[in-house]
């Protein structure tokens, strides 16, 4: 069985100044989203967003990201524990970002931002939606890197089952590799090539919320689970609950009648 090879999670220290690879992993997100966002938009003009756009929707976006994150991993995951710590809502340098949170936010600061600009909100949305997964998957590179977020107990058979000496000496599903793979490569792919075309008002947007909702739900199978505010369960664990109202709105806006 592989062993997980225990990084040291700062990648460069200059005395008392530590530059961690999990920042590094949303830094490497950050950039993806700038070259992409930017060749897009001089490609596509039917978006209505020009290059020069993008590093305002970046400065937006990552607002979004990290408070939205931060919050959402404090009241979806562990409100017990930030009540009893408080200062540790701050030090988002350890991990401790959950996607859902930060999708709520990062929603908030597109509408914030089609509004100061004029634009409609799914305008905006599905100009942006083709361009995070790469960045979640680099956030879920950098879980592994953490050590965070190990996977279920797997077959010891499993060519890829991976130790985790840190937790048991148990074989695990190294979860973050898996939703590195959907829910940030194969879902870039997949959305990249849809939104090529002109589509109806929301669509792209619509696709990115199912498709990460299937991604994730299926993914969750292979996660230990998190101790959410509903409890523990590997039923339905926290992240397959929270999956679920996204893929009923983004069916919504795949299904719905063009506005006329």
């Amino acid at each position: 069985m592989l062993i997980h090879p225990q990084f040291d999670p700062v990648a460069v220290a200059v005395g008392p100044i530590a530059v961690r690879w999990y920042g590094l992993m949303y830094l490497a997100g950050f950039i993806a989203f700038l070259w992409l966002g930017k060749r897009r938009a001089a490609q596509q003009a039917w978006h209505g967003i020009a290059p020069a756009d993008v590093d305002d929707l970046l400065f937006y976006g990552v607002l979004g990201v990290v408070l939205g994150g931060r919050l959402g991993q404090v009241l979806f995951y562990e409100p017990g524990y930030y009540l009893a710590h408080p200062f540790e809502i701050l030090a988002v340098w350890k991990g401790g970002m959950a996607f859902h949170g930060g999708l709520l936010g990062v929603l908030v600061a597109l509408w914030l931002w089609a509004r100061k600009t004029g634009r409609s909100f799914f305008q905006v949305s599905d100009f942006v939606a083709p361009l995070v997964p790469l960045g979640l998957m680099a956030g879920r590179i950098g879980n592994f890197i953490n050590g965070e977020l190990w996977g279920r107990v797997a077959d010891p058979g499993l060519p890829w089952a991976m130790v985790f000496p840190y937790v048991d000496p148990l074989p695990r599903h190294p979860s973050p590799l898996y939703q590195a793979a959907g829910e940030g490569l194969l879902l870039f792919i997949v959305l990249w090539l849809y939104s090529t075309a002109e589509r109806k008002r929301g669509s792209v947007s619509g696709a990115f919320l199912v498709g990460y909702g299937l991604l994730r739900f299926t993914a969750e199978y292979f996660r230990e689970p998190d101790h959410g505010i509903f409890g523990w369960s590997y039923t339905v664990s926290m992240g397959q609950w929270l999956s679920l109202p996204m893929v009923a709105f983004g069916l919504w806006l795949l299904l719905r009648k063009p506005a006329r």
